[in-house]
């Protein structure tokens, strides 16, 4: 069957903060995440995705 890969822009850091090093950087990655329905806030000098405990997927066991 087909592997299911994830998009990277849907892959966060500890504590749901958005990694600035993926392609597009902050503003590109936002964008993406509003985009799809999740809200970004600012934490100090980092942006984290609000309640992204609620949309957290767990990875799959094989």
């Amino acid at each position: 069957g087909r592997q299911r890969i994830t998009p990277y822009w849907r892959t966060l850091k500890a504590g749901g903060e958005l990694n600035p090093k993926y392609p597009g950087g902050i503003k590109n990655l936002r964008a993406r995440l509003t985009a799809e329905g999740h809200r970004v806030v600012k934490k100090g000098k980092r942006y984290v995705v609000a309640d992204y405990e609620h949309v957290a997927m767990k990875p799959r066991v094989k």
